[in-house]
């Protein structure tokens, strides 16, 4: 693949350059929104996750909410996107949809070991990051 100047660069090069795709949904119920609290990174955020390869985006949300929460919802409309670093510093885009409760039950997994309703104003206070409260503003 030809890079700066017309160089051609290695595997390595391109895989630390690639975009994570990830997808997640801000699920409401009752004027309230789910977080979750994910105790490798102990900080609370909206269920959320990486698309499999092939993986359309609203299936990587409807799936990682399921994953995470164990709740099945119901798609809404699509709110937009956040774009950040991951934690191993590749650049990672996340498309977000809001999603209304169709069923399930938390319990507690390896990613995700508590859930919290909270109305929007509790949610501002309990977001661990920035980048994840702009998205209140879109309900």
């Amino acid at each position: 693949m030809p890079g700066p100047g017309g160089a051609v660069l290695g595997k390595r090069w391109r895989r630390r350059r690639r975009v994570v795709r990830a997808a997640g949904g801000i699920v409401v119920r009752e004027g309230a929104v789910l977080l979750v609290h994910r105790p490798k990174y102990d900080d609370w955020t909206f269920p959320k996750g990486k698309a499999d390869a092939g993986e359309a985006d609203a299936d990587c949300a409807l799936r990682e909410v399921w994953e995470e929460t164990g709740h099945r919802c119901v798609l809404g409309r699509e709110l937009g996107w956040t774009r950040y670093r991951d934690s191993r510093g590749r650049p990672k885009v996340v498309r977000w949809w809001l999603m209304s409760v169709a069923g399930g039950e938390f319990a507690p997994n390896r990613e995700v070991d508590e859930i919290r309703w909270a109305t929007p104003a509790e949610a501002v206070q309990l977001l661990s990051h920035e980048r994840d409260r702009p998205l209140l503003d879109l309900l």
